[in-house]
């Protein structure tokens, strides 16, 4: 129950930021995540809900990082551990007390996406004020990396382009090759 309240109240002061933002003339451009030890950005044109760590139901025959299908509003989805897919490993065994700090966040729906990423943490809303450093995706990156940002205090960000990695063919083959 208060992991609920916690969520409902962190909700809240977000969507209040991105109102008062709004009507200060500023946008807020990305949702900032943790997932696998990295610090991620996404277009907020490209996020959808955010949900706390809800049941996933299991399915055979995929890869690690494809963790299953959960019911999210009624409607299934499928959850992908982003750390895991990003860094190409399996995914990290997690306590119920690290998935209750972990959060789902939807594809909007605009991207025709059924999906929801597992992320380890929410880090707020990031605009393009709070970095002093941009750098071009490197031409061996996949085609879902954005720039590569560093805030004030040195730390790196990547841009996740949602749309772009939603059409990956590494995302899109869940099935785990050789199983039987």
């Amino acid at each position: 129950m208060a992991t609920k309240q916690a969520l409902r109240e962190f909700q809240s002061r977000l969507a209040q930021r991105l109102q008062t933002a709004q009507s200060a003339g500023v946008t807020a451009s990305w949702l900032a995540v943790e997932a696998g030890g990295e610090r991620l950005l996404f277009p907020l044109s490209h996020s959808g809900e955010i949900f706390p760590w809800s049941a996933v139901q299991r399915v055979p025959y995929v890869n690690d990082w494809f963790l299953g299908v959960a019911n999210l509003r009624g409607g299934l989805s499928g959850v992908v551990d982003l750390g895991a897919l990003l860094g190409g490993r399996p995914g990290q065994r997690r306590t119920d007390a690290d998935l209750a700090q972990c959060r789902l966040v939807a594809f909007n729906p605009i991207l025709e996406t059924n999906c929801a990423l597992l992320v380890d943490r929410l880090l707020g809303l990031r605009t393009t004020e709070a970095f002093m450093a941009s750098d071009a995706p490197d031409a061996a990156a996949p085609a879902y990396h954005g720039h590569a940002y560093t805030d004030a205090d040195g730390a790196s960000w990547q841009e996740i382009n949602l749309q772009a990695l939603s059409q990956h063919p590494s995302f899109l083959d869940i099935g785990a090759h050789g199983a039987q």
